[in-house]
């Protein structure tokens, strides 16, 4: 009887332990990362959305407010079409600045760039791996500092989800400053699960400003429609890349 009681607790024990997640390394991780990117890029054929860009500036001479809303079509690998439907605001805001972040998005696209811009080990290196479980599954903390000072590159903190292996949030800077106006810039990105695919939510970056202004920029994506093919299963080969 006592035999058979050790038994079951032995057993039972044993089941309590596998249900644990395994903590992998910080390589494992960064393969994981790439292998599940690689794979989502693949299989996203196309997608659309809405998004709205709002600036508010705080400082001299003046408060400023400009936003504007665009249609975003994506089609792979790398083709990003924009459509501006509406603008209000200040003027000089909305041509020289939003209109200049949906360019620079678009100059990202170019193959060039992108090779350039992408999340691996190329461009990145990654270090002090945490792990923390989280009620939204985005249990891995990954530093990343780029190698090269790019405008389209950042440092700071990533946050992947433990179970697809996708970027859900970004707390960083720009790996270069993109103006000798601006002092520091906060970026923080947060990131949705549609189906089998994390895509933005909301990106928001704070920008000190010389004359102690403050900018504040915020991005919103509107509903998504998604075209994709099956995603592959974990563990089938894909090459390395992102969208």
């Amino acid at each position: 009887m006592i035999a058979a009681v050790a038994a079951t607790f032995v057993r039972a024990s044993g089941e309590e332990q596998s249900k644990i997640p395994t903590v992998l390394t910080l390589p494992q991780v960064v393969e994981k990362l790439l292998e599940r990117n690689a794979q989502r890029a693949k299989a996203l054929q196309s997608y659309r959305c809405k998004r709205v860009y709002d600036l508010d500036y705080k400082g001299f001479p003046k408060a400023l407010h400009g936003e504007m809303t665009v249609e975003m079509n994506y089609r792979a690998p790398d083709r990003k079409d924009f459509k501006i439907v509406s603008e209000s605001g200040t003027k000089w805001l909305v041509n020289r600045v939003l209109r200049r972040l949906v360019e620079t998005e678009r100059e990202a696209q170019d193959p060039a760039n992108r090779a350039k811009v992408e999340l691996n080990p190329r461009n990145y290196d990654f270090t002090s791996l945490e792990h923390l479980a989280t009620s939204d599954g985005c249990a891995y903390t990954l530093s990343v500092q780029p190698k090269i000072p790019s405008k389209f590159l950042y440092r700071g903190r990533i946050w992947v989800n433990e179970k697809d292996f996708a970027v859900c949030r970004i707390e960083a800077e720009p790996a270069q400053n993109p103006s000798m106006w601006i002092t520091k810039t906060d970026i923080l990105h947060a990131y949705q699960k549609i189906g089998d695919f994390w895509l933005p939510l909301e990106n928001r970056s704070i920008s000190t400003l010389r004359l102690n202004g403050r900018a504040t920029l915020t991005i919103k994506y509107g509903a998504y429609e998604i075209n994709a093919a099956p995603l592959l299963k974990e563990g089938n080969s894909a090459n390395d890349t992102s969208y």
